[in-house]
């Protein structure tokens, strides 16, 4: 199956090496580029792409904004969102994850990993890169609730064992890890992530965590 992917930064010669980049590869197409949100918002609609190559600071609208408006609550489009940035402790990625984004990189990666990271997101197996996520959720706790708050109701919709996978998942372990932790096969792993996502409404495994953090189930710093 073909990806598509659209480009979105506002340095054109970055576009450019992504580009040559992605097109190396017989599974990827790049069907388009814009430089700010607002286009990309346009191309989106336009071109259907299955994944979206956001950059953060842009003019006229910024990656966070945009990324809200194509993948956040509500949004059902095929579209998934992996974020670029320049420096991987940029505040506004945690905006971004919360905003639906699926993941991000930073703009320095080596090709083949920004190559992965598309497929991978495609995939719907987000969480690209789950230490530096859950190190940018430890960074910015001050943003997260206090823990005082009762935790919110559709919490109880899941059992124990789904709730251990959650605080796993913000943890930052793989469905590998997460087997090795509960002595279970991976396969049923996939299964527990999977209710979870669906009783709580979430598009994938960045969005689990997010929520794991700001419903007070994972403490900042917390093992």
């Amino acid at each position: 199956m073909t990806i598509r992917v659209l480009l979105v930064d506002d340095q054109p010669l970055l576009r450019t090496g992504f580009r040559m980049i992605l097109e190396a590869e017989a599974d990827l197409v790049v069907v388009g580029e814009a430089g700010d949100g607002q286009q990309a918002l346009e191309q989106v609609r336009a071109l259907q792409p299955d994944v979206v190559l956001m950059d953060i600071r842009m003019p006229r609208m910024d990656g966070v904004e945009a990324t809200r408006r194509i993948a956040g609550p509500g949004r059902d489009g095929p579209a998934k969102v992996l974020v670029l940035t320049t420096f991987d402790l940029d505040e506004y990625v945690v905006e971004a994850l919360r905003a639906g984004a699926s993941g991000f990189l930073l703009k320095d990666v080596p090709a083949e990993e920004l190559v992965q990271a598309i497929r991978v997101v495609a995939d719907g197996a987000a969480m690209l890169a789950p230490s530096i996520t859950r190190r940018l959720l430890d960074m910015y706790a001050t943003k997260l609730p206090s823990g005082d708050e009762a935790p919110p109701q559709a919490l109880t919709a899941l059992t124990e064992r789904e709730l251990e996978v959650l605080k796993l998942v913000a943890r930052g372990l793989s469905n590998a890890e997460i087997a090795g932790e509960l002595y279970v096969s991976e396969t049923t792993v996939k299964t527990h992530v999977g209710h979870v996502l669906t009783k709580l409404q979430l598009r994938d495994r960045v969005q689990a965590a997010v929520y794991a953090y700001e419903s007070g189930l994972v403490r900042p710093g917390a093992q």
